[in-house]
């Protein structure tokens, strides 16, 4: 396939997919989207203004979902299941804090809106935490895209650009799920009787 036709086409549907890539998770798509964003494809300010948007309507919507339809959600999978009877106790003792997490915990992305919906977290404080969290997801993901991208490819050719690209992706993907595990781990010992 041509690059230019790669090219062209991120040009014409890239901030579609970053919206709904955030909309869901969105961590490599915004990375790429910052990427593309670097190399003069998409406008930066536009591609941190859709993720910012799609990862907070996101939220929003899975918060309204756990609020309207939680118990039945949960239903659909038993991995879902399992993660929200986690959440939904974490919850009652750390909602401020998951809900600013939720987007650097890979896995539980969704988990933590729809639990804070059926825990009847207050619309006004989840839609404020929920900014802020979206906001400074925005400044990390966006300016590690829009950084490393003018580096790697200014340093490499395009097929060594992209392998860099793909490792710098799984790293912070890795890094993500580590922190995810250890601040789990750290809110569970906090909810250990005494």
């Amino acid at each position: 396939m041509d690059l230019s036709v790669i090219q062209q086409a991120i040009a014409d549907h890239g901030y579609w997919a970053l919206f709904v890539g955030t909309f869901f998770e969105g961590e490599t798509f915004f990375i790429l989207a910052g990427i593309a964003a670097r190399k003069g494809l998409l406008n930066p300010y536009y591609v941190a203004i859709t993720a910012m948007l799609g990862g907070f309507i996101g939220d929003q919507f899975f918060f309204a979902l756990g609020r309207w339809r939680g118990a039945e959600v949960f239903t659909w999978s038993s991995s879902i299941a399992r993660k929200a009877v986690e959440a939904r106790r974490l919850i009652r003792r750390h909602a401020v804090l998951l809900i600013l997490l939720s987007r650097f915990l890979i896995g539980l992305r969704m988990i933590i809106p729809l639990a804070c919906g059926m825990a009847g977290i207050p619309l006004w404080r989840f839609l404020l935490l929920n900014f802020v969290s979206a906001l400074a997801w925005c400044l990390v993901f966006g300016g590690l895209g829009y950084l490393f991208g003018g580096i790697i490819f200014d340093q490499m050719d395009l097929i060594k650009g992209l392998q860099m690209v793909v490792v710098l992706v799984v790293a912070v993907l890795v890094v993500s799920y580590v922190l995810m595990k250890l601040i789990k781990r750290r809110l569970m010992k906090g909810d250990e009787p005494n």
